[in-house]
């Protein structure tokens, strides 16, 4: 379990040592200094495109493609949105005074919290650790951060990336099993705050954790994100979109809809056309296509398979444990009170439900509130606003799925059991970035009114303070 409690190495204490005295000495502050490591991380994941294909092709079976619009390509992109914005971000910001504290004037500074420790997971594992590091480095700060193991050829890509562009005593990067190594440090040293990225069961340990020593935390996790195809949908571009994300990564996505609501007199239309679509993004043997990837290890392949016994089959079904291969499937006949309706699916398998009324679907959604997405195809707007307003999620899509988080200017971040706090674009900055407010008084103007004695100015107090 991560929350026993483990001895320390004194090298990596040491390390984290380093870290803060590094980060006291200011240089981590200077928007110079800031520029001139994004633009060396920069260089240096271009530098390694190649390995970074290759590392991602061998834990997951991403092709290049999908590596670059999901992975180092998505990185990229946030980073140049960065490296655009960041001293506009950094600018003091001049806020109104209200009547009783004039003629002072206001303002909002951003400062960095410290040393903060982020924690990547499998499923994205170049982008969800680097993505979250930039914004701790826009933001001025040192950072430790712990790739998954269970995604080792993409993590010792990193780990080289990493070690060849910043000191240990600027950015640590941390490899190792993290039920030892995330306990160890943070029950032996106070981090400024942590990133964590990956199940709700473990984002409840490292917030845990946390508390322990009053550490904020960003907790991006998980959760049953539904997808809601109303009876005046476009069920042609429905089925394309649900399809393309949902089986992208072969639907080890936390953003993936993990269910489909639909009207029951557009359910047969939908599962054809989704079949249509599996059958042309994929071919009719999946295995092969280099469009479709693999389930990450054989306890994940397990669990998702146990999953097919579940209901009926609409399509797909068939696996293979030696490639970790399950292709991607439709399933129907299911309840409520089965498992796959319980726990985020997180694999190739969609279970389509099937529903007469709003209120009836609704009804199965509050089964597993707030997610962190939530899905809408219609074709009235009134619909949509209803639909957007009824359900709680920590993003959405109109007529879409999952691309709201390649928006850098947008949050993303869920809510409840699908995580808190957001990151991406600004908002990264803003996480790893503390808001000081101060207030500039000048001498030249000191009212008696504002000391004591007070007796007899109540009068005056309730028209200046109101």
């Amino acid at each position: 379990m991560l929350t026993k409690r483990l001895s320390m190495p004194a090298d990596i204490l040491a390390n984290l040592t380093a870290l803060r005295q590094f980060f006291d000495t200011g240089i981590t502050k200077a928007y110079a200094y800031r520029k001139q490591q994004i633009l060396a991380f920069k260089n240096a994941v271009i530098a390694h495109e190649q390995e970074i294909y290759d590392a991602l092709y061998a834990d997951l079976k991403k092709s290049k493609e999908e590596c670059w619009v999901t992975e180092n390509g998505f990185f990229l992109a946030e980073l140049n949105d960065t490296l655009s914005n960041l001293k506009k971000w950094m600018e003091t910001e001049n806020v109104s005074t209200n009547l009783l504290n004039l003629p002072s004037s206001s303002r909002v500074m951003r400062e960095p919290l410290g040393v903060v420790l982020i924690i990547g997971p499998w499923n994205y594992p170049l982008q969800l650790l680097f993505t979250p590091l930039l914004g701790a480095i826009a933001a001025g700060n040192c950072a430790v951060i712990k790739p998954s193991e269970f995604a080792p050829a993409t993590a010792s890509v990193m780990q080289k990336i990493i070690e060849s562009v910043f000191p240990k005593e600027y950015i640590l990067f941390v490899p190792g099993d993290g039920v030892t190594v995330i306990p160890a440090m943070m029950h032996h040293f106070t981090f400024d705050h942590v990133f964590y990225t990956g199940s709700t069961a473990v984002g409840k340990i490292i917030y845990k954790m946390a508390a322990e020593r009053l550490v904020p935390v960003t907790l991006e996790l998980g959760g049953k994100s539904p997808c809601v195809v109303e009876s005046d949908a476009n069920i042609a571009i429905a089925a394309k979109r649900i399809v393309m994300t949902k089986f992208s990564n072969a639907g080890q996505m936390c953003v993936a809809p993990d269910y489909v609501l639909v009207h029951s007199s557009q359910k047969e239309k939908l599962v054809e056309a989704m079949k249509m679509r599996i059958r042309e993004y994929f071919g009719a043997n999946p295995e092969q296509s280099d469009n479709y990837g693999k389930i990450i290890n054989e306890k994940q392949f397990d669990r998702v398979v146990s999953y097919l016994s579940q209901g009926n089959i609409l399509y797909g079904s068939r696996y293979n444990k030696q490639s970790l291969f399950i292709e991607p499937t439709l399933i129907d006949g299911i309840s409520i009170d089965m498992s796959i309706m319980k726990e985020e699916i997180f694999g190739p398998i969609l279970p389509i439900v099937s529903f007469e009324t709003m209120e009836e679907a609704l009804a199965i959604i509050a089964y597993n509130p707030n997610p962190l997405a939530f899905y809408i195809f219609t074709a009235n707007t009134d619909t949509e606003k209803q639909w957007l307003a009824a359900v709680p999620s920590g993003g959405a899509c109109v007529n879409n799925a999952s691309w709201h988080l390649t928006n850098p200017e947008l949050p993303f971040g869920g809510r409840g059991f699908s995580g808190s706090g957001a990151y991406h674009g600004r908002y990264s900055f803003e996480t790893f970035s503390h808001r000081k407010a101060v207030m500039k008084t000048p001498t030249w103007f000191d009212p008696a009114l504002k000391y004591p004695p007070l007796k007899g100015k109540l009068r005056i107090f309730k028209m200046i303070i109101r």
